[in-house]
């Protein structure tokens, strides 16, 4: 059994996660989390929520799940978002092709449906089930499709992704931050894909949990006021130039950008932002690497992106986070479908003078002569370049009629005006994170096998906060005497909001691998010493030692040393009374 099975094994049996649907046979995409897991994915985003919420200053939305097809019709996925698929023709399996050429080319999927066929034919590349002939690539839409109301006069679309709830809100954002940029808005929410065949749990699902942040620029500046803070992190970089020597490069934030390795301050101070925050949640820092992507395999519209990956078990290095510079597509793409104005007036720090040539037409002479059509006629008049002006007869257009206008009528002047800034259509830096796979990095990262006493220890190593139970109270027995008092301190924690678990079943020792088998970081045990003095016993996870505290320290020790203030061999020191 490889550790993704026993980690997969271990959160099934334990309540973090379940394939969906058992009672039916299950439907590959989908999983459910059960108790523990569905704690530990909130601790998860409410992390998140601290550094990018709280931290950044972000405002958090919440949009429908559900998007009209204009938003996906400007956004691209409607005609870009698919997947290059093949099918055997006789035994009718069907599978990614660019997934059958990997082997061959590097980035399959940076090639046509046509060129990955030929690639195909070129290296007889047969049905792997039955060694069958394949079909014709084909592309396959990703999104699953709706109907909005009765009847399919309004298709609709299951959102791929969080980020376009945010840039069609982006003019009552604006607003909201009280038309200034720079400003970030982020959301945690639901996306769907329609996978083709995900067979690798929550790696690869068709429904799963997004937390994007879409930070919009002025793209004249891309300096960030808070880089001092971060510039001295060193990461584990795979820039394109690392990887055509086949070597991960270590270096500071700030040597990465004054080499050009990352973009610019902007782009390089949310990757680093990405790493604390990883590393927070308990993704392992010697297992995290960051990879920009290759020109080939970058999206066109993107100024550079980089991946935060990780190194799994089974599945090798794994993408869980995105930090991509999308420049302005995604605002114009919508100002283009939408006809909304999506630019920023940003006004300068001091006005500016500037001279310019003036096309001024003759009000008085073309008004009578005009009427109603007369002021846009002047408009595409000023509008005119001043090489289109030299004839005595200046031809202009206007609703598709053709005007002749006398050059007498039309005088050029060099005017000189105050301006106090000028319309920009922000850049957008995007850092997007799969919950569902740092959920379970965090479960493999921290999972650890050890003998103890004969035995195999499975203990999952979570960090303070993360650990779907902060605590659990086990009375040595399950006796009316030692329960009642138990009960009593288990009440106490949860009325200070901590996860509290109380425990009666099975042996004080069974009851201790439970809890390490969960993450619990500190079991308290309440015996019979406890109704002599007062005290109880208090059991670290981590190194199995046990010390002795009295039962009215209890709720504050545990809190102490959960949030760090306090370490594990200091909370037994003895106290006045």
């Amino acid at each position: 059994m490889d550790r993704y099975e026993q980690v997969t094994e271990l959160a099934r049996r334990r309540g973090f996660m379940w394939p969906s649907f058992e009672l039916y046979g299950g439907a590959a995409g989908f999983y459910d989390y059960g108790p523990l897991g569905a704690r530990l994915k909130r601790r998860i985003e409410d992390i998140w929520r601290r550094f990018f919420v709280i931290g950044e200053g972000f405002a958090e939305i919440e949009c429908p799940t559900i998007g009209i097809e204009e938003v996906f019709r400007a956004s691209g996925h409607l005609s870009g978002f698919s997947d290059p698929l093949t099918e055997c023709k006789e035994c009718k399996e069907i599978y990614r092709a660019d997934h059958l050429i990997k082997h061959i080319v590097e980035v399959p999927d940076a090639l046509s449906a046509e060129e990955i066929y030929r690639v195909m034919k070129e290296n007889d590349i047969t049905c792997p089930e039955c060694g069958g002939e394949l079909s014709e690539v084909y592309e396959f839409n990703l999104m699953f499709r709706t109907a909005i109301g009765p009847g399919n006069r309004h298709p609709g679309y299951l959102r791929p992704e969080t980020a376009q709830g945010m840039f069609i809100n982006f003019q009552r954002l604006l607003r909201y931050y009280r038309d200034s940029l720079p400003f970030g808005a982020v959301q945690i929410g639901r996306s769907y894909r329609n996978e083709i065949s995900p067979r690798q749990g929550v790696i690869r699902l068709r429904e799963f949990s997004q937390a994007e942040a879409e930070v919009f620029i002025d793209p004249r500046n891309r300096r960030h006021p808070r880089f001092s803070e971060v510039k001295d992190i060193r990461l584990r970089l795979y820039s394109r130039e690392a990887q055509e020597r086949g070597q991960v490069e270590e270096m500071t934030v700030g040597e990465a950008v004054e080499r050009g390795i990352i973009a610019h301050e902007i782009l390089a101070y949310f990757v680093a932002r990405t790493y604390e925050y990883l590393v927070a949640v308990g993704v392992d820092r010697e297992r995290l690497r960051f990879r920009q992507h290759k020109a080939d395999e970058m999206a066109h519209y993107a100024a550079d992106c980089w991946d935060a990956e990780v190194l799994l078990d089974r599945l090798g290095w794994i993408e869980i986070v995105g930090i991509a510079d999308r420049t302005d597509y995604d605002l114009r793409s919508h100002m283009a479908l939408s006809k909304a104005n999506l630019s920023v007036f940003v006004h300068y720090p001091e006005p500016v003078r500037r001279k310019r040539v003036a096309v001024k037409p003759d009000m008085k002479a073309l008004g009578p002569r005009f009427k109603g059509r007369a002021k846009a006629i002047a408009e595409a008049l000023q509008a005119m370049d001043l090489s289109d002006l030299k004839d005595d007869t200046i031809k202009v257009t206007v609703d598709g009629e053709t005007y002749e206008i006398e050059r007498s009528l039309v005088s050029v002047e060099e005017i000189e005006e105050e301006i106090r800034g000028e319309e920009v259509v922000p850049h957008v830096i995007e850092p997007s994170f799969g919950i569902d796979r740092i959920l379970y990095t965090v479960l493999e990262h921290s999972y650890h096998e050890e003998p103890v006493e004969g035995e195999t220890r499975v203990v999952l190593r979570f960090l303070p906060g993360i650990s779907p139970v902060d605590v659990a109270v086990l009375p040595l027995m399950d006796k009316e005497e030692l329960v009642e008092p138990a009960r009593r301190l288990f009440d106490a924690f949860r009325r200070c909001g901590m996860l509290a678990e109380f425990d009666t079943s099975g042996s004080i020792g069974r009851r201790y691998r439970r809890n390490d088998e969960i993450g619990t970081p500190y079991c308290i045990t309440v015996d019979y010493q406890t109704l002599e003095d007062g005290t109880v016993t208090v059991r670290d996870r981590d190194t199995m030692q046990q010390i002795r505290i009295r039962e009215d320290r209890a709720v504050g020790v545990i809190r102490d040393l959960l949030s760090g203030a306090l370490c594990f061999s200091e909370a037994g020191a003895p106290v006045k009374a």
